[in-house]
C-alpha cells in the first residue's frame, strides 16, 4: 500500500467532513468502499478530490441521491449532466421566486402602519386570496 493512502481521518482533516458523513457516504455508494489496512479505511489521494465535488455539487443544491447520479452518469456513457443541471436550475428558479416573494411579504408587515398585523385589511386580503388557491407570489401581488 502506498504511503499517499489517507486514513478517514486524515481525508476529513485535508475536506473538512467529518468521518462520521465519509463513512456514510461510502454506505449509501458516493465514495467508493476503500482499500482496508488492518481493518482501517485507506483512500487514494483522489479522494479529497472527489469529496471536493461532492461538496460543491450539495452546496449548488444538489441533493446526495442527486449527486450519486451525477457521478455514476459521468463514470458511464451517459450524458445526461446536462438535462439534471437544467432541471435543477428550473428548480431553484422556483426556489428563489418563492423566497423574494416571502421576503417581500415579510418587509410588507414590518413596515405595516398596524400594530397588530391581524387586523390589517391587506394581511387578510392576503390570507383570503391564499386560501384562494393562489400561490404566495400571486396572494401578495393582489
Amino acid at each position: 500500500m502506498s504511503e499517499q493512502q489517507l486514513t478517514i481521518g486524515e481525508l476529513a482533516h485535508r475536506t473538512g467532513v467529518a468521518t462520521s458523513a465519509l463513512r456514510y457516504w461510502e454506505n449509501i455508494g458516493l465514495l467508493p468502499a476503500p482499500a482496508r489496512v488492518s481493518g482501517q479505511r485507506r483512500y487514494p489521494p483522489s479522494a479529497i478530490g472527489l469529496v471536493g465535488v461532492i461538496l460543491l455539487m450539495r452546496d449548488v443544491g444538489f441533493t446526495l441521491r442527486e449527486v450519486k447520479a451525477l457521478l455514476a452518469a459521468h463514470s458511464s456513457a451517459d450524458d445526461g449532466w446536462r438535462e439534471r443541471h437544467e432541471r435543477k436550475l428550473t428548480e431553484l428558479d422556483r426556489r428563489i421566486a418563492r423566497a423574494q416573494a416571502a421576503r417581500t411579504a415579510i418587509a410588507h408587515a414590518l413596515a405595516c402602519p398596524h400594530e397588530d398585523i391581524f387586523t390589517c385589511p391587506n394581511f387578510d386580503a392576503v390570507v383570503a386570496a391564499r386560501l384562494g388557491g393562489a400561490s404566495l407570489e400571486r396572494a401578495h401581488s393582489h
